[in-house]
C-alpha cells in the first residue's frame, strides 16, 4: 500500500514537473511571439526568430511568420520607394520644401537649399527665415488658410531672380508642399525673343520705308529727271545692299548656331592673326583719325584655329572700336598667355558701354545706342560669340561708360605634341 502511494506521489511529482516545464516553455514561447509582433515594424526582427518547438502553436507561428515576411517585404518596398523619391528630389532642378503646420521646414532638396541658403540646410528653419520675401511667405500662408493650391510669380530684385512658387496643401500632415521654380533663364530668353522680333521689325521697317519713298518719288516724275534719277537709284541700291547684308548675316548666324559651319583649323601664331586683322582695318582707322597698335610677344604658343573666321571676329571688334572712338583715340590689339589658352584683347579709348547694356551686347540685333549705331545690323557681336565658342573659347567685354571698352576672347593653345 505504501509502495503504491509512493509511486503515485512520484508520478504526480513527475507530471507536475513536466506541466511546470511546459508552462514555462509555453510562457517563453508566448513572450517570444509577443516580442515578434512588437518588432514586426522594425528591422531587428527576422522571420526565423519565431519558435517552432510547439506543435500546438504551429498555426499561430505560421501566421506570425507569414505576417512577418509580408511586413519585411512592405518595409523593403517602402525603403526602396523612399530612396527613389529622395534620388528624384535630389536631381530636380526645381526647389521642393515640405513644411509643417507651424511653418517649420521638414525637408528641403538641394535645389531649394541652393536657391535660399548660402550655407547649410534649410531643414529646421521657419518659412519666414528661409524664404525672406513677403510674397513667397504670403503664398504659403494663403495655402494654409484656404487649404487650396496657391501659385505666385515673384521678381526678386535683390538677387535678380524670377521665381514661381506653387504651394500645395498636405492633407496628411496639415502642412504644405512648396515647389519653387527658377524661371530667370526662361524670362531672359523670352525678353531676348521679344526684343529680337522688335529689332527685326525695326531694322526692316527703316530700309523698306526708304525704298517705298524713293520708288514713289521716281514714279511721281523723278525718273524723268536726268539729275535726280541716278541719285535716287543709287539710294535704292544702298538700301537693297543693306537688306542683302542683313539677310546674309542672319543666314550665317543661323548656320553657325546650328553647327553647319565647318572650321578649317590650322596652326596659327597669335601675332599673325593680330597683324592680319589690323592691316584690314588700318585704312578705316586712318580715315577716322585713330591709331591702331598691335602688342604681342613673338614666343606665344600657336593656336589651332580657322584664320578667316577668327580674323572676322577681330575685324568686327576693331570696327566697333573705331565706330565708337572719337578722332585722336587709340585702338590696341594684344595677346598674352592665359594658362592653356591665348587671350586676345581689343581695347579702345571710346565712349564705353553702360553697365545695364553690357550683359546683352552679344545678343542678336541688340544695340547700345541706336543713335550712334551707324549702318550696322547689330548681328556682328552675336556672330563673333558663336565663332569663338565654336573654337572652344570664350568672349566677354569689360567697360565703364566714358572710359573706353575692352573685349577679350580666349582660344585654346595647340597641344605641345602637335606643335612639334
Amino acid at each position: 500500500m505504501n509502495n503504491l502511494l509512493i509511486g503515485a506521489l512520484i508520478l504526480l511529482l513527475i507530471a507536475l514537473g513536466w506541466s511546470l516545464w511546459r508552462y514555462f516553455a509555453l510562457r517563453r514561447a508566448v513572450d517570444t511571439f509577443t516580442r515578434t509582433i512588437q518588432q514586426l515594424d522594425t528591422q531587428a526582427f527576422s522571420p526565423e526568430d519565431t519558435p517552432t518547438d510547439f506543435p500546438e502553436l504551429e498555426p499561430l507561428s505560421n501566421a506570425i511568420h507569414s505576417l512577418a515576411v509580408t511586413q519585411a517585404e512592405r518595409r523593403n518596398s517602402e525603403s526602396a520607394e523612399r530612396d527613389r523619391l529622395e534620388a528624384t528630389l535630389n536631381q530636380m532642378t526645381d526647389g521642393v520644401l515640405i513644411v509643417d503646420a507651424l511653418g517649420r521646414i521638414q525637408m528641403a532638396n538641394p535645389a531649394a537649399n541652393e536657391l535660399f541658403s548660402e550655407n547649410g540646410s534649410l531643414v529646421g528653419k521657419t518659412i519666414s527665415v528661409a524664404l525672406r520675401h513677403h510674397q513667397l511667405i504670403e503664398t504659403w500662408r494663403k495655402c494654409q488658410q484656404t487649404h487650396e493650391m496657391q501659385s505666385e510669380s515673384v521678381d526678386l530684385s535683390a538677387t535678380r531672380k524670377f521665381l514661381q512658387i506653387i504651394a500645395i496643401p498636405d492633407e496628411h500632415a496639415s502642412g504644405a508642399i512648396l515647389l519653387i521654380q527658377d524661371l530667370t533663364r526662361i524670362r531672359r530668353l523670352e525678353t531676348v525673343r521679344r526684343d529680337f522680333i522688335s529689332n527685326v521689325s525695326h531694322e526692316l521697317r527703316t530700309p523698306l520705308a526708304s525704298l517705298k519713298a524713293l520708288t514713289e518719288t521716281l514714279q511721281e516724275g523723278a525718273l524723268d529727271d536726268p539729275a535726280a534719277a541716278p541719285r535716287f537709284l543709287g539710294r535704292i541700291l544702298i538700301e537693297v545692299d543693306a537688306l542683302t547684308q542683313m539677310a546674309a548675316e542672319l543666314l550665317e548666324l543661323s548656320r553657325i548656331e546650328s553647327g553647319q559651319v565647318l572650321l578649317a583649323r590650322k596652326p596659327l601664331r597669335p601675332i599673325q592673326l593680330l597683324n592680319s586683322a589690323a592691316d584690314r582695318m588700318k585704312m578705316q582707322a586712318d580715315r577716322a583719325g585713330l591709331d591702331v597698335r598691335v602688342e604681342c610677344p613673338e614666343q606665344l604658343p600657336p593656336i589651332n584655329a580657322d584664320l578667316p573666321r577668327l580674323e572676322q571676329v577681330l575685324v568686327n571688334l576693331i570696327h566697333n572700336a573705331v565706330k565708337f572712338t572719337p578722332p585722336g583715340g587709340e585702338v590696341t590689339l594684344s595677346a598674352q598667355a592665359d594658362g592653356a589658352n591665348v587671350r586676345f584683347t581689343v581695347r579702345d579709348t571710346g565712349c564705353g558701354i553702360p553697365s545695364d547694356d553690357l550683359p546683352r551686347i552679344f545678343e542678336r540685333f541688340y544695340r547700345v545706342d541706336r543713335s550712334r549705331a551707324g549702318g550696322g545690323t547689330g548681328l556682328g557681336l552675336s556672330i563673333a560669340r558663336h565663332l569663338v565658342e565654336a573654337h572652344a573659347g570664350k568672349i566677354w567685354a569689360e567697360s565703364r561708360e566714358g572710359e573706353g571698352s575692352a573685349f577679350y576672347l580666349t582660344i585654346p593653345c595647340m597641344p605641345i605634341a602637335e606643335t612639334k
